[in-house]
């Protein structure tokens, strides 16, 4: 069977489904933040590997159960800034995907 190593994926879009379910805590002043970044640190090796190697890399997850409804409070977008952070690049997000 192959593995992720084994693909040629230079200048190639690889779709990498993470499980970036990171508990979040939001402050009396609305901002919203990490407490545990564990599971964004785990996807790091993955998607450093791949971007490495010339993959264009699209990070998909979700947060929460937003149950298909837009939910302001389950956003990925905290997680997408702090990823951005520990690959010390820049890390585009779209707001508006949710389902």
């Amino acid at each position: 069977m192959q593995s992720i190593d084994d693909l040629e994926v230079q200048g190639k879009v690889v779709l990498v489904r993470s499980d970036l379910n990171t508990p979040l805590e939001t402050s009396l002043e609305g901002v919203v933040a990490i407490t545990d970044d564990g599971r964004i640190r785990a996807a790091l090796p993955t998607i450093s590997d791949l971007a490495a190697r010339g993959a264009r890399v699209v990070v998909m997850s979700h947060l929460g159960r937003p149950k298909g409804q837009v939910v302001p409070g389950l956003s990925l977008q905290p997680v997408a800034v702090r990823l951005g952070e520990l690959l010390h690049a820049s890390v585009a997000f779209s707001p508006t995907t949710v389902g």
